[in-house]
C-alpha cells in the first residue's frame, strides 16, 4: 500500500496551473476593469470554525504562480496542525491583483483539503486503538491530494489504485466461481498478500481456509462481526467496511479487529469554512 505523506512540487504546479486555467480563463474582466494600479496588499487567511488544517503548500503556489514575488510574512500553520477558530492560518502579501484572481482558487483547495483532514482527525480519535483507512472512493484527478489529506488527519492510506495491493472483491468473487477459485488464480500470478471481501460467515471461514491474508467484513452488523473475529482468532488481519457513520464506530472500534476503512473520509467530507480577507 502506497502511503502518501508528501506532494511533489510536480504534483501541485500541476493542480495549481489547472485550476487557475479553469477559474481565469481569459482573464479577470472584474479586477482587470476596477484596478487602476497594481500595489502590494496583505491578505489574512482565517479559520472559522476549528478544523485540521491542509494544502499550504498549494495555497502558497497559488499566489507565487500569479506573483512571483509574493510573501508569506509571519508564522504559519502546518499541514496537520489543528486550528482553533477564529485563528489565523497564514498571511499572503502579494500584488493585489495576485490577491484577487487567486483567492478562490486558493481557498476552494486548502477549504476541500482541509475537510478531509478535519474529517479524518474525528474519526481516527473515535476509532482508537483501531486503524482508520481510507478508500479509493476519490475524487478522478484529485486522489494524491485527498490522500495526502487523510495522512495529515491521522488516516493511513489504503491501496493508492488497482495496481500495488490486491484486494478480491464481490465481482472479483463471482467472475472467478467463489472465493477459493479467486485465491488460487491471484496465488498463481502474484506473491503479494491477499485480502478478500466477504459478506457473510460462511465467505469468512472459505476465505480463512484458503489463508488469505486480510479478511474484510463488508457491511456486517457489530453482533456478526463479533461472530467472524472470534472465527478467524488471530490468523488474518481484519478490515471493517461499509458505510461507516461516526456515530456507529463505537460499535466496531472496541471489537478485536485491525482496520476500518471510511469511504466518506474523501467522498463525503464538507468544506471547512476558512475566509480571506484584504486589507486596505
Amino acid at each position: 500500500m502506497t502511503q502518501i505523506n508528501s506532494l511533489t512540487a510536480a504534483q501541485m504546479d500541476d493542480l495549481v496551473t489547472r485550476a487557475l486555467e479553469e477559474d481565469l480563463g481569459s482573464g479577470d474582466i472584474t479586477t482587470d476593469g476596477i484596478l487602476s494600479s497594481d500595489g502590494i496588499a496583505t491578505a489574512d487567511v482565517t479559520a472559522k470554525e476549528s478544523l485540521v488544517v491542509c494544502g499550504l503548500d498549494i495555497f502558497r503556489r497559488v499566489f507565487l504562480h500569479l506573483d512571483t514575488d509574493a510573501e508569506f510574512p509571519g508564522s504559519a500553520a502546518k499541514d496537520g496542525s489543528e486550528v482553533p477558530a477564529q485563528s489565523e492560518i497564514i498571511q499572503v502579501k502579494a500584488k493585489t491583483s495576485a490577491l484577487l484572481k487567486g483567492e478562490r482558487t486558493a481557498l476552494n483547495i486548502l477549504q476541500r483539503l482541509s475537510g478531509i483532514a478535519t474529517l479524518t482527525r474525528k474519526f481516527v480519535d473515535a476509532a482508537k486503538p483501531v486503524t482508520i483507512l481510507d478508500t479509493r472512493k476519490t475524487t478522478p484527478g484529485l486522489r494524491v491530494f485527498e490522500k495526502y489529506a487523510v495522512h495529515c488527519g491521522g488516516g493511513t492510506n489504503h491501496r493508492f489504485g488497482l495496481y500495488d495491493a490486491i484486494l478480491i472483491k464481490d465481482n472479483h468473487i463471482k467472475m472467478a466461481g467463489g472465493i477459493s477459485p479467486a485465491i488460487d488464480r491471484i496465488r498463481n500470478q502474484s506473491s503479494g498478500k491477499i485480502e478478500v471481501e466477504t459478506t457473510n460467515l460462511d465467505e469468512v471461514k472459505e476465505a480463512l481456509e484458503m489463508g488469505a491474508d486480510i479478511i474484510m467484513l463488508d457491511n456486517m452488523a457489530p453482533e456478526t462481526v463479533k461472530k467472524a473475529v472470534a472465527m478467524i482468532d488471530g490468523k488474518s488481519k481484519i478490515e471493517v467496511s461499509g458505510s461507516m457513520s461516526l456515530e456507529g464506530l463505537a460499535r466496531f472500534s472496541q471489537l478485536d479487529i485491525d482496520y476500518i476503512s471510511v469511504g466518506a473520509l474523501t467522498h463525503s467530507a464538507r468544506a471547512v469554512d476558512i475566509s480571506m480577507n484584504i486589507k486596505s
